[in-house]
């Protein structure tokens, strides 16, 4: 009980990390290109990484813990950051923040054909009323986007899911911050070459919020958050604690509101009752 407590407050502090990293990625997209930011925030967090696991004496994960490794860094390392990237060029971060409530689904579904979980019957019926109540609030909350925005957010999803679930899994022997450090120090050959190649043009000028928007990103959504996420997915279980990605459309349009100054839809706070007892049922039958 205690552990399933403490990877949800865990969780908690994760998803509240992250539901700022859309509106920051948003911000940062104006100035720099979706390829460069998703670089330079994953080569400056491999490097942030790289410091942590020297100064703690981390031993090197076992060859056995390679493919997993290379997973989690497909899925949170390069694929969601890029997607959602390209995504915010053509959509609105309200209108991209919604299909975050997507996650647990996906993250649950990857929790069972990869971590071997199995949740009851109800916890599917209540991941899938609170996944259609994020839908729901997403069509009737309108937000001006294009398709193309649409389907790149939902392909981020999937990936990110399978991520998710991938650094759980390996995180209950790793360690959580070790999971997420290790990944993106094997992917920062390939993401400090790709940063270096797409370089902000000489003289091109990157305003204030855009370098707030890339540090942003690269510590807490890239580092800081996932010690969080994974530590309380570890103890609390994936498909359980995944559920409280509900919550972070909500967080993050709060956000969206309050720092770049996008109208919020008056059907939040109904929408965000109907997601508060989806993922306290969804957790009781977990």
């Amino acid at each position: 009980m205690q552990s399933s407590v403490q990877g949800w407050g865990s969780g908690l502090l994760g998803v509240i990390i992250f539901s700022g990293s859309l509106p920051a990625t948003r911000v940062a997209v104006t100035d720099f290109s979706p390829l460069f930011l998703t670089s330079a925030r994953a080569a400056i967090a491999a490097l942030l990484a790289a410091v942590c696991l020297v100064a703690l004496g981390q031993i090197r994960p076992r060859r056995s813990d390679l493919l997993s490794l290379v997973i989690v860094a497909i899925g949170v390392v390069i694929g969601f950051p890029l997607l959602t990237a390209w995504a915010l060029e053509h959509i609105t971060s309200a209108r991209s923040i919604v299909f975050i409530g997507l996650l647990p689904l996906a993250t649950a579904v990857f929790a069972v054909l990869r971590g071997g979980e199995r949740p009851r019957p109800a916890f599917w019926l209540f991941s899938a009323l609170g996944s259609t109540s994020v839908i729901v609030f997403a069509v009737s909350g309108g937000g001006a986007g294009a398709l193309i925005g649409d389907l790149y957010m939902i392909a981020a999803i999937i990936v990110c899911g399978l991520g998710y679930a991938e650094g759980a899994k390996l995180s209950r022997r790793l360690g959580g911050w070790q999971v997420i450090c290790w990944a993106l120090v094997l992917s920062a050959p390939l993401m400090v070459a790709l940063a270096m190649a797409t370089l902000p043009l000489f003289g091109q000028t990157i305003g204030t919020p855009a370098w707030l928007g890339l540090a942003y990103v690269s510590v807490f959504s890239m580092l800081v958050g996932f010690i969080f996420w994974y530590r309380g997915l570890a103890l609390g279980g994936i498909a359980s604690v995944g559920q409280l990605q509900l919550l972070q459309p909500f967080f993050g349009l709060t956000l969206s509101g309050l720092v770049l100054g996008e109208p919020i839809a008056t059907s939040m706070l109904a929408a965000t009752a109907v997601i508060f007892v989806c993922v306290a049922l969804a957790r009781r039958f977990a």
